[in-house]
């Protein structure tokens, strides 16, 4: 029962997370490129590009519709959040990076808890009984 609240409460918060940033992208997009060419990144059109691949995987993660594009949601996700706090870091950004690091919190806990509370369950993520082991040691 708690690895089902830490799914959903992580799984949740990763999505606002992820669908606020679209919205960031979306409605300040000269901002974003600032912020993106500060980085070092002149792919500006990449944008509105960037913001639909995180709404397409939000949906994807809680709709999962398909458990294999589910994990390659995960798996974008976990990318996405390495290169953007190594990105951060690079430029000598710390604070900047706290966002990709709650990011990071949020996406493990949401995959490593979601075969207790998903129907169908991903093979690359633990099985209920391994999290059970874990959190009684």
């Amino acid at each position: 029962m708690v690895q089902t609240y830490a799914y959903w409460i992580s799984t949740v918060m990763l999505s606002v997370l992820y669908l606020s940033s679209a919205g960031l992208y979306l409605a300040r997009r000269d901002y974003v490129r600032e912020v993106l060419r500060g980085l070092g990144y002149h792919a500006a059109y990449l944008v509105p590009v960037m913001a639909a691949i995180k709404i397409l995987a939000v949906l994807t993660i809680l709709s999962r519709l398909n458990v294999a594009l589910s994990d390659l949601a995960y798996a974008g996700i976990l990318y996405h959040l390495l290169l953007s706090g190594i990105a951060h870091l690079g430029v000598r950004k710390p604070g900047s990076a706290i966002p990709a690091v709650v990011g990071l919190i949020l996406l493990i806990a949401s995959f490593a808890t979601q075969n207790t509370a998903r129907e169908m369950p991903s093979p690359y993520a633990p099985a209920a009984s391994s999290l059970t082991i874990m959190t009684r040691n």
